[in-house]
């Protein structure tokens, strides 16, 4: 482990984000938490357009799913969400939005 990344007592989201990259080294996690996030998009906006608001309950199950079994089977740690709910949460965002920019790779 990359001991110059802090890995506790993070004061803002910015001293967070570069722990949280590194816990989502592994590509196969990072897909599936980009594939979840995408997901999650699909069914708000689905849920918008048809007025089906029941299909809020998926959410979590979609959004977690996807994102647990790449840190258990693939990345092999427990999500940062157990102990940094709020900027696990955040980082989820910025990493998609890094990934469609380019600024994180979903390439080996």
């Amino acid at each position: 482990m990359d001991t110059s990344v802090k890995t506790e007592g993070f004061a803002s989201f910015a001293e967070f984000y570069p722990f949280y990259l590194q816990e989502h080294s592994d590509v196969t996690c990072r897909r599936l938490h980009f594939v979840g996030s995408a997901l999650v998009l699909a069914v708000l906006v689905s849920t918008v357009v048809s007025g089906n608001w029941v299909m809020l309950w998926a959410l979590p199950v979609i959004g977690y799913g996807f994102a647990w079994v790449g840190h258990f089977f693939f990345e092999k740690n427990r999500p940062a969400t157990f102990k940094h709910p709020i900027y696990s949460l955040i980082g989820d965002w910025v990493m998609f939005k890094d990934i469609l920019i380019g600024k994180v790779s979903l390439i080996r």
